[in-house]
């Protein structure tokens, strides 16, 4: 038998289509981690919704029937964060709202507002005179907005620390007159301290209910007293002669 020449070519089969199809699948794998992981992010951030309040200290409260009205006295801490006394430092004034509502309790509905009253300070820099400058606005309806506010009453301070102090405080609030209020029938009052975003110009409300050194609030209920403290009637003096007995 004669030998048959066999001649074997070997091509060596090219490796680019090989690690192309790799590369795609790890890029493939990456891209699904990455959409999962948007996925999830932007679910915790649906979950998490507004950023929590920051409450004030609450150092003292008081609720005071007398026979005319019903006074309330707050007294808090720290009212501003490191945020607020930056932008009040860069000009941007800074508005703080006081409201007290009373109501009377009703068994057969919901309960009645028998008063509303609301106190608003402007606070403000003035760089010239390196002043702080506080106006406090008649009691109102929340929500008329910043050019509705009617100032009563203006105030110049030398330090931040101290008109805080002012800010963070009632004292002696006339709430409701005390003709209003029934004697047999319970009656509360919801307070609230915050800082009024609405009231701020527009390109400084894009954002900010969503962070916590902006959201400033802090509330309070109370039970009103019953009755009013009977007045003793005022004492009578007697004048007595030498000599004669005391009557």
């Amino acid at each position: 038998m004669c030998p048959v020449d066999t001649t074997v070519f070997i091509t060596h089969a090219s490796t680019r289509p090989v690690l192309d199809g790799a590369v795609r699948r790890v890029v493939g794998r990456l891209s699904l981690r990455c959409v999962c992981a948007l996925v999830w992010v932007f679910a915790l951030a649906c979950l998490a919704g507004p950023a929590m309040a920051r409450e004030p200290e609450i150092q003292f409260v008081s609720l005071q029937r007398n026979t005319d009205a019903l006074t309330l006295t707050v007294r808090l801490g720290s009212v501003a964060t490191s945020a607020v006394e930056d932008a009040l430092f860069k000009g941007v004034p800074m508005y703080f709202v006081w409201q007290a509502d009373v109501y009377r309790d009703r068994w057969y509905w919901t309960d009645k507002r028998v008063s509303s009253v609301v106190r608003t300070f402007r606070l403000a820099y003035q760089p010239l005179t390196r002043r702080w400058r506080l106006s406090q606005a008649h009691d109102g309806v929340t929500g008329a907005g910043a050019a509705a506010l009617q100032y009563a009453l203006h105030q110049n301070f030398e330090s931040l620390d101290e008109v805080l102090a002012v800010v963070g405080r009632v004292s002696n609030w006339a709430i409701a007159d005390t003709a209003r209020l029934d004697n047999d029938v319970e009656h509360r009052v919801e307070w609230r301290f915050s800082l009024d975003l609405s009231l701020l110009p527009r390109p400084f409300q894009i954002g900010m209910a969503t962070q916590s050194d902006w959201n400033i609030e802090v509330d309070g209920r109370l039970d009103v007293p019953a009755r009013a403290p009977v007045e003793p009637p005022p004492e009578i003096a007697v004048e007595v002669k030498p000599g004669e007995p005391a009557r």
